[in-house]
């Protein structure tokens, strides 16, 4: 696996109970996977030897990101070296420009958006979705806010994550920030969305793929908070839209392994693609504990081309706070509280540096009543931050 993030210490976890002989390539050997991990190499992702070397002996090459360079993984694919998901289909989550491209191309409802050059352009575009005209299929309500389209939403093409390269423009005087990273920009509709959603499905090689329940994730600053499983109240009729539009999306862009959908849900009943992810999301992260096959168990057996686990959830409701960087004077007892408090709660620490604002770990909570459930693994978050202290 390349990449030492919290995503890579899970996925090692689910391939344990297999046998499976993990090899890791981490920046560096405090990352969070590389502290679980026994065969880790040190090195960059964006260096084509490194990769190569690392990649020798391996079965099968899978991610803890979409950061190495396309023309690195085709290199690897050259070498022999299987690549799950292939660079054809990574190209997709790491560059939003042609994600976008390729999601029109297919017919899939999306904000609308197109590439931007510079301040006057992204005018252009905001005077663009405020025009009269017949709203093509799939697109966005208008703003209709008399501002000429403003505000919109900026996005550098490549490297942007957790609200990282996403801004919200609300004047041609305010879009100069996106445009100093030196890569293009995409300018979208700021959509006016009920919520927003995430549909999660495992896609393997011989082409068998199994769906998730859809969840509502809840987003505080631009980075995700909490997920509830299954969304409540989502009509079914949507909630099978979005699982078969998930699949849909997996096979066309021939993805293998996990897939995240984020969506946003409209007022009048629509939904529309967000963002696309190639690997273990944090809205899947509730499936360790509320599915009987996990997102990190199920990636696993995808990328080694064995038969999917069942994605069916094990409780009526699961819920999923992250936890971020705060003041742990000492977790020890953060710990004795939150688990004397709720026996059942399941705690999921990264090993992480604790900075303010960084996901460090995540909890999850179950059972039949939505708000006891939500309550406790709000709780439970909160104290291991430090921001509640009874």
């Amino acid at each position: 696996m390349v990449g030492g993030g919290q995503l890579a210490r899970m996925t090692h976890e689910a391939g344990i109970p297999l046998g499976i002989k993990f090899k890791l390539l981490s920046d560096t050997p405090q990352d969070s996977a590389a502290q679980v991990v026994g065969d880790v190499v040190i090195g960059d992702y964006r260096d084509l030897d490194t990769l190569r070397a690392f990649a020798r002996g391996c079965d099968v090459i899978t991610f803890d990101h979409e950061h190495v360079p396309t023309e690195h993984l085709r290199a690897l694919e050259a070498d022999g070296i299987p690549v799950r998901p292939g660079p054809d289909a990574l190209v997709h989550a790491q560059d939003k420009g042609v994600m976008r491209a390729k999601l029109d191309a297919i017919d899939v409802p999306c904000p609308r958006h197109r590439i931007v050059s510079d301040p006057a352009d992204v005018e252009r575009f905001a005077a663009e979705i405020s025009g009269g005209g017949a709203e093509r299929r799939g697109e966005g309500r208008r703003s209709g806010d008399g501002s000429g389209g403003f505000p919109v939403i900026l996005k550098t093409v490549r490297g942007g994550y957790d609200g990282k390269g996403v801004w919200v423009v609300r004047s041609s005087k305010d879009a100069a920030e996106p445009f100093r990273a030196g890569v293009p920009v995409l300018a979208e509709e700021k959509v006016d969305f009920v919520r927003e959603l995430a549909a999660n499905i495992v896609r393997s090689p011989h082409g068998q793929a199994v769906a998730y329940p859809v969840v509502e994730s809840i987003q505080v600053d631009g980075v995700c908070d909490t997920v509830i499983a299954p969304a409540p109240g989502l009509d079914s009729e949507l909630a099978g839209q979005a699982q078969e539009l998930a699949l849909r999306i997996a096979q066309e862009l021939g993805v293998v392994g996990h897939l995240a959908v984020e969506l946003f849900e409209t007022a009048d009943g629509r939904i529309l693609v967000n963002e696309l992810a190639m690997r273990p999301h944090n809205s899947g992260h509730w499936t360790q504990d509320g599915a009987i096959t996990s997102q990190f168990a199920n990636h696993v057996r995808a990328v080694l081309d064995l038969p999917l686990g069942d994605p069916r959830p094990r409780a009526r409701w699961t819920v999923m706070a992250n936890v971020l960087g705060g003041d742990y004077p000492d977790m020890y007892y953060a710990y004795l509280h939150c688990m004397a408090r709720d026996p059942q709660l399941k705690i999921h620490m990264y090993g992480k540096d604790v900075k303010p604002g960084r996901k460090v770990g995540h909890v999850n909570t179950y059972g039949d009543d939505l708000a006891d459930v939500r309550e406790r693994a709000a709780h439970a978050a909160g104290y291991l931050r430090g921001t509640i202290t009874e």
